[in-house]
């Protein structure tokens, strides 16, 4: 059975689909569920500021309680099944987020939805396409649908 889990949440619907998955089969295993949400940070993003007084520190911090803020129902639905969990506000890409976390956690399983699966996002890259490629262990691509 598992022992880490990874899963990201965006707060969407399908995103919910893919950490019910999560949470029931780290609640069968007894497994530690981490949850991540990956944001642009203003560092992230490379924005230049030059000239404009802004406290990027501030903006950040506000950027990172929202991730945090997203995270917050996937850990309350964990917390009602029993099921310990860490969350992961992280700045970065999506796809890469979750995979420096799945490493640095010792991940078994990385479980994410197929939103982007199919049509021009297959072509132009997704999410799963790319965790499926990378991840550092097995890999879970729930139907969202």
């Amino acid at each position: 059975m598992y022992t880490t889990i990874v899963v990201g949440t965006d707060g969407s619907d399908t995103a919910a689909v893919a950490w019910r998955h999560a949470i029931d089969l780290a609640k069968a295993g007894g497994a530690t569920l981490h949850i991540v949400n990956a944001y642009q940070s203003v560092n992230t993003m490379g924005m230049a500021l030059a000239g404009v007084a802004a406290d990027v520190s501030a903006i950040d911090t506000e950027l990172e309680t929202h991730a945090r803020d997203v995270c917050a129902p996937v850990e309350a639905a964990a917390e009602r099944e029993g099921v310990h969990c860490e969350v992961h506000p992280i700045p970065g890409d999506p796809s890469d987020s979750l995979i420096t976390i799945a490493e640095q956690v010792h991940a078994d399983l990385l479980v994410v939805g197929n939103r982007g699966m199919s049509g021009v996002r297959r072509v132009l890259g997704s999410v799963p396409n790319k965790i499926s490629h990378h991840a550092p262990c097995s890999v879970l691509i729930v139907d969202t649908r």
